[in-house]
Parts: C-alpha cells; sequence; structure tokens
C-alpha cells in the first residue's frame, strides 16, 4: 500500500516516515500543498496522510479541490490537538478521518488502516479473503489449517494489495506503483520474484498469471 505524506514539518517526517515504512507502507513525501494536489490526482497513492497548514496551497483547499474533481482518495488530515474547527472544516470538505497533534504513530497506522478498509469494503482489525487471513500488525498470513507465515516487507505489501483488489487483472506497473515509493527499485522482474514466493505460502492457483495483462488474485481457493 502506498502512502502519500503532506507534511512540511521535518523533524516529523524524519520521525514518521521510518515509522509507516517499517508498518508495511511504501511512503511518498511532499512538503506543500501544490505538489499534494498534483499527486493526489496521479491516482498512484491509495490513502494520504494531509496537513492542514502547509505551504503554497493550503491542506484544507487542496482537499476541496480533490472532491470536487471527484477524487475519492482515502485522507486522515493532522492538525493542531485544540483546533476544533480546523476538524470539522476537513470533515465537512470530504476527510475521511483526522488526527490531532502531538499523536501516536500506531494510532495513525491504525486510522490509515481502518479508513482504506471502509474504502475496499473490508472492515475490521485483520483482512480476510476466503481461508486466508492476513494480520496486518504482525505482517503474517495464516491458512484454513491454522499455519502461520511471516512475510517480509515486499510480500506483505504485495499479498495485502491482492487481497484488496481481489478478482482484478493487476498489471505489474500497477502492483510497482502501489507497493514501492519513488525511492524504490521499481523492476518487474522482482515482482515475478515475490509472487513465485506468494504462490509457495498460498498454492500455485490463487495467483493467476494472464499472459501480456498482469496477475490476478483469486478470492477463492
Amino acid at each position: 500500500m502506498r502512502l502519500l505524506l503532506v507534511e512540511d514539518d521535518v523533524a516529523l517526517v524524519k520521525t514518521l516516515k521510518p515509522a509507516l515504512q517499517h508498518a508495511g507502507f511504501a511512503v511518498d513525501v511532499t512538503d506543500n500543498g501544490i505538489d499534494a494536489e498534483f499527486l493526489g490526482n496521479e491516482h498512484l497513492h491509495d490513502a494520504v496522510i494531509l496537513d492542514l497548514g502547509i505551504p503554497g496551497r493550503s491542506g484544507l483547499e487542496v482537499l476541496k479541490n480533490w472532491r470536487s474533481m471527484g477524487n475519492t482518495l482515502p485522507v486522515i488530515i493532522l492538525t493542531a490537538r485544540d483546533a476544533w474547527h480546523e476538524r470539522v472544516d476537513g470533515l465537512k470538505a470530504g476527510a475521511d478521518d483526522y488526527l490531532g497533534k502531538p499523536f501516536h504513530v500506531e494510532e495513525l497506522i491504525m486510522r490509515i488502516n481502518a479508513v482504506v478498509h471502509r474504502y475496499k469494503q473490508q472492515p475490521g482489525g485483520v483482512l480476510r479473503s476466503a481461508d486466508l487471513t492476513l494480520d496486518e500488525e504482525k505482517q503474517t498470513i495464516t491458512n484454513s489449517n491454522g499455519v502461520v507465515t511471516h512475510l517480509t516487507g515486499t510480500e506483505f505489501r504485495l499479498l495485502r494489495y491482492f487481497i484488496l483488489h481481489p478478482d482484478h487483472i493487476l498489471s505489474k506497473n500497477r502492483l510497482m506503483e502501489h507497493i514501492y515509493d519513488d525511492e524504490g527499485d521499481k523492476d518487474s522482474n522482482v515482482i515475478e520474484a515475490y509472487v513465485r514466493r506468494l504462490r509457495k505460502v498460498l498454492g500455485p492457483e490463487r495467483i493467476e498469471t494472464r499472459r501480456g495483462q498482469g496477475y490476478l488474485f483469486r478470492s477463492s481457493s
């Protein structure tokens, strides 16, 4: 899952970005509203963490512009804890959730997962697909026999994206765009390698190869 972090507080970004990456997210960062609005319209990200007090163009204006254009990208706004009016304005403008500063990173991660789950109609603290259960906190997959497999960071991001988009043909380019940030090594051969590794865990039939198109994750085994 790929996030857009819109924040001009350098110290906060320095702490927050690696924490989000450790939790299994690819993270792109911008520090101003003009670039944020452009990036949010590129359809590369699965959710946005949006600080309202950013230079160039306010976060509230960015959010209003996205929504006026029909951009339904899930957005969590960051506000000063006592700025209740900002929270109200943000929710009226179409934000999916908000978090007051200062905050605990663990709470932000849970809120990100919650809004994405709602957006994909996958409520709850874990992701399920037929006989599979993906634990986002532990980054493990459990099958119907109760066998638990620990996933690497890339395996986890890839499988989570598959589960959130079942029975859809996903091209290699789309997968790379959503599991890597701009600093990641976007090599299509890497995707193939990780798909092979996931097949060893899930079974060879769960992820289909569609020649010239990409991959399809079956919602049932």
